[in-house]
């Protein structure tokens, strides 16, 4: 029995949906040198992310929230799940063939990998583990950020500008767990299917408005801003903005990546440097606000620009939609 054409093409069609592996196999093919490790080391990410992910829903059954009764090396006390998934992400990701360097905002210094890369690229991958821990004792919306540079064998230093960097993106933990990626060739959207075990991809070279009306920053701290801050806010508060403010950058970041608006942290007298590390937060926060046509500064210069000092670095944040963005630069440097 003959099975009809009409019946047999729907079947040998390209699928209805596209992986996180399968889009970045296809990116690394569009940028010559690239051998194939990249792909590699973002799976290792999306099975971490998948992992934690798992654990958070389950955490209160499991006993692994509240604090461990630790500090990491910011001075912060960690939680039971920082720990979990910061030895997830290093045990996975030391694995990986490419990966030279590891960095973690829990580690005091970077960890040296021997793995094999064959020839091919050799990287070097900085994170946060789990963004916004101090949620998770009341169910809020917590992240994982990470950065990738390249590492030419014999060169394990990280300390480069954010413009060298050749991947960054995070996970949302949250309603859905959203994995949020950039190579360099745009912002694009993945989102966790439990039914397959797989991200899907659910939206392509993201664009964020060019402005919006949502202010994200912790005004507790409003008091000890510059007074350029404090002018924009009070602008903001005029217009009818609607502030939001989450507790993890991941959660803030992710609202205006989609809606527009401006995410800020800016220098207060607690932190005259500013609060969030340059290499495990700015940098790959900034270069997906980038991508998607935002702007990202520490308030003096583009974040991206920044040469670091050191891997613990700290930095005033400011980043969003360009006229948001634009508007509090404005403002800092007349005042």
């Amino acid at each position: 029995m003959s099975i009809p054409a009409s019946a047999v093409i729907p079947l040998l069609g390209q699928p209805s949906f596209v992986t996180l592996q399968s889009h970045v196999l296809s990116e690394e093919r569009r940028q010559p040198g690239h051998s194939g490790n990249l792909s590699w080391i973002i799976s290792a990410l999306a099975i971490a992310a998948k992992t934690i992910a798992a654990r958070l829903k389950n955490a209160g059954i499991e006993d692994v929230l509240g604090e461990i009764g630790t500090q990491n090396v910011q001075g912060e006390r960690q939680q039971k799940l920082d720990v979990i998934a910061n030895h997830l992400l290093i045990q996975l990701l030391g694995t990986r063939e490419g990966v030279a360097v590891i960095g973690s905002e829990e580690n005091d210094e970077l960890l040296l990998v021997e793995t094999e890369a064959n020839g091919g690229q050799r990287y070097a991958v900085l994170f946060d583990p789990l963004d916004g821990s101090a949620n998770l004792d009341v169910g809020g919306s917590v992240g994982t950020i990470f950065s990738i540079f390249d590492a030419p064998k014999g060169t394990e230093q990280v300390l480069q500008t954010g413009r060298r960097q050749v991947a960054a993106g995070y996970v949302l933990y949250s309603s859905s767990t959203i994995f949020v990626l950039t190579t360099g060739l745009g912002v694009h959207l993945f989102v966790l299917d439990t039914a397959v075990g797989a991200f899907i991809r659910v939206q392509q070279h993201l664009r964020m408005p060019a402005s919006g009306t949502i202010y994200s920053v912790n005004e507790a701290n409003a008091a000890s801003f510059p007074p350029g801050y404090q002018t924009y806010l009070a602008q903001c508060r005029d217009a009818g903005f609607s502030s939001r403010y989450a507790g993890a950058m991941v959660a803030d970041v992710h609202r205006v990546l989609i809606k527009g608006g401006v995410f800020m942290y800016p220098p207060t007298a607690k932190a005259p440097q500013g609060k969030l590390r340059l290499m495990y937060e700015a940098n790959p926060m900034a270069m997906l606000i980038e991508q998607a046509g935002g702007m990202a500064s520490t308030g003096r210069q583009p974040i991206l620009d920044l040469v670091p000092d050191e891997l613990h670095q700290r930095v005033p944040v400011v980043l969003g939609s360009t006229g948001n963005v634009q508007a509090l630069l404005d403002l800092l440097k007349s005042a």
